[in-house]
């Protein structure tokens, strides 16, 4: 078996996902790489190769002189103006970043979006879209995107979508990790093209203000220890991914850090006109936590209001824990 050959393109995009995974494993992402045989071909922000080692590098690659086992895309696409991709050159190429993909995407063994941005336009393609952004799959919802709805890899998969706004890096490491050994199928995808060991749980799962969302004790400012969704905008209830059930590079997540949940793995995302308030239809948020029919919610939630506890609805609004908890058989201070 030769090496495992991963080549990293960086196409318009702010480069977040690549500073998520530097951080990925005890010795660094580098020995992480190593460690399960990948060899790093080129990466245009941590590599020392630049200029003509560079453009060899690209046209052995696409001549299949050296062979590719896993592309990797940060970013979305620009296809404009007018479809020439004019908008987002590779350097020194005289290409535009479009033509590059279009062409190594078929070379490779597997074809990994790295973000929302690759997987389904994100960021850039937000609003009216003037440099007509893409991911490589997707468009939004939309399948088809730069390479197309029925495009395969070379091992017959399609785009593998690692979304997130930037994606948890243990999700990009582990995605890696398992193509390098070749346990990952189609079936490991969700209809987003997901993996799926991540996009089965929802951000809600593990999170540290569950029991103030049990009781639907919510904050009503960012500062606030209690449930971010029914105000201020949280879409954790909604959204796929283990976010709260494993630490970021050390610790933390969007919601214990007191921010509301954007549902960043999602397609769309970034059309949201506002992140920190909940949209309402007479009172009764539009975003309602995953198979929970509007009645249930209303239902539920008057059930659980009612049922409050005073310690958890004084330390709903509050920035620290006004009321401590007390065992049974204890008596309060």
């Amino acid at each position: 078996m030769g090496p495992i050959n991963l080549l990293w393109l960086q196409a318009a995009g702010c480069g977040g996902c690549t500073m998520a995974i530097l951080e990925q494993g005890r010795a660094g992402w580098f020995a992480e790489l190593a460690s399960f045989g990948i060899n790093l071909l080129w990466h245009p922000s941590v590599s020392e190769a630049t200029a003509d080692e560079v453009t060899d590098l690209l046209a052995d690659v696409a001549a299949e002189r050296t062979a590719l086992s896993i592309l990797v895309v940060e970013g979305a696409v620009l296809r404009g103006p007018n479809g020439s991709g004019r908008f987002n050159m590779l350097g020194g190429t005289g290409r535009s970043m479009a033509s590059w993909i279009g062409e190594l995407a078929p070379r490779a063994d597997y074809v990994v979006a790295v973000g929302s941005c690759s997987a389904y336009g994100g960021v850039p393609a937000a609003g009216h879209n003037p440099t007509d952004a893409s991911g490589l799959q997707f468009l939004g919802t939309e399948p088809g995107g730069v390479l197309g709805a029925a495009f395969r890899s070379k091992a017959g998969l399609p785009v593998i979508n690692i979304a997130g706004c930037a994606p948890h890096p243990g999700w990009i490491a582990e995605t890696l990790a398992a193509l390098a050994l070749g346990d990952f199928s189609d079936s490991a995808l969700d209809s987003f093209a997901r993996p799926k060991f991540f996009a089965e749980h929802l951000a809600h799962h593990g999170c540290a203000r569950n029991e103030f969302y049990e009781f639907k004790a919510s904050a009503e400012a960012m500062s606030q220890r209690g449930c971010l969704m029914e105000h201020l905008g949280c879409k954790a209830t909604q959204a796929v991914g283990d976010c709260n059930q494993r630490a970021w590079n050390g610790g933390g997540s969007c919601t214990q850090g007191g921010y509301p949940c954007i549902a960043c793995t999602s397609p769309g995302f970034e059309a949201a006109s506002n992140y920190m308030t909940t949209a309402k239809v007479a009172g009764i948020p539009v975003g309602l936590p995953l198979d929970m029919p509007k009645a249930w919610f209303v239902a539920l939630a008057a059930l659980s209001k009612s049922a409050t506890p005073k310690r958890v609805r004084a330390n709903a609004n509050a920035d620290h824990v006004v009321v401590p908890p007390t065992p049974s058989g204890q008596r309060r201070k």
